[in-house]
């Protein structure tokens, strides 16, 4: 972490050209664009401080046609440094980064790299609790997304209601979380199919999912929604790991909350089989695992106080 700090401290300052071709650097972005959907961190930590800072020599240096490419290419390299730094509990540098993003955004000029910024900001929020002013900026970045006359701007808009019903949710705010939702649907069936687009999983699958996290956001009174969707659906096992972990990961919380103990910790099971490294850190998944070694401590306890 110190030393992706170093690498980002002046991204706005040129420093010289990158030491790899850009034919080079896109592919090893691309690599890790996919190490991050496959929720592998540790490959990223190992690689990302070197891969970013080619790409910001590249932002820099680039000219031409090439320049909305470099900015396009920075914008997936710090989102993936982001990956692990959010992850993993840093939360300045997550910002740090994000504002990395929205700086080669704007470089790029490209309407769907912002609209994938404004969906990853939301991390920044997400970790301040300024849950509505978080959805004031999504509702903003839908307004500014271009309309959904293809797949990919249909991807771009949907994530964003997607993301949007979460922190409704998160803001308690039950009638914005259902009204963000149903325009992620509509989206989703539009699409189609799953598929990645600039480096976020959209579908009709991240719509369900999405379903889960926006009820367990919602709160304890609203854990009949989640289950309810577990019920009829499970992920298909062609979605990228780190997708289908969170999924099980919230699905554990709600079952937990319905006093289904045992439901939850196969769902945390299901989740670490996935995606180990982002079951291992992820909060939600140790606050239930925590409380269900306390209850299995308990229910142990128990008959020997007993006798």
């Amino acid at each position: 972490m110190p030393e992706l700090s170093a690498v980002i401290a002046g991204y706005d300052i040129p420093q010289g050209p990158p030491t790899r071709a850009p034919d080079e650097l896109a592919d090893a972005i691309n690599t890790a664009v996919g190490w991050r959907l496959a929720a592998q961190y540790g490959r990223i930590a190992a690689s990302i401080p070197d891969l970013l800072c080619d790409a910001i020599r590249y932002a820099h240096t680039a000219r031409g046609a090439e320049q909305q490419a470099a900015a396009r290419m920075l914008a997936a390299a710090a989102r993936a440094a982001d990956a692990i730094a959010f992850k993993y509990g840093e939360r300045d540098l997550s910002a740090r980064l994000v504002d990395l993003m929205r700086w080669a955004a704007d470089r790029a000029a490209d309407p769907l790299v912002q609209a994938a910024t404004a969906y990853v900001r939301t991390e920044v929020f997400f970790a301040a609790r300024a849950h509505h002013v978080g959805l004031a900026a999504l509702e903003q970045a839908i307004e500014d997304a271009p309309a959904p006359s293809s797949r990919s701007e249909a991807a771009a808009r949907g994530t964003l209601h997607m993301r949007a019903a979460v922190i409704a949710g998160r803001d308690a705010n039950v009638g914005s979380a259902d009204n963000h939702l149903k325009h992620a649907r509509q989206l989703g069936d539009q699409v189609a199919r799953e598929g990645v687009y600039l480096g976020t999983v959209f579908g009709p699958d991240s719509v369900r999912i999405h379903e889960v996290s926006v009820a367990v956001s919602l709160g304890r009174d609203h854990v009949d929604r989640a289950l309810r969707v577990a019920t009829e659906w499970k992920p298909p096992a062609d979605l990228p790991a780190e997708r289908r972990s969170g999924f099980y990961i919230e699905l554990a919380r709600a079952q937990e909350w319905a006093g289904l103990q045992a439901d939850a910790f196969e769902s945390l099971k299901v989740a670490r089989a996935a995606a180990p490294q982002h079951t291992r850190e992820h909060p939600w998944a140790r606050e239930v695992a925590g409380r269900l070694r306390r209850l299995s401590a308990a229910a142990e306890l128990g008959p020997t106080l007993a006798g």
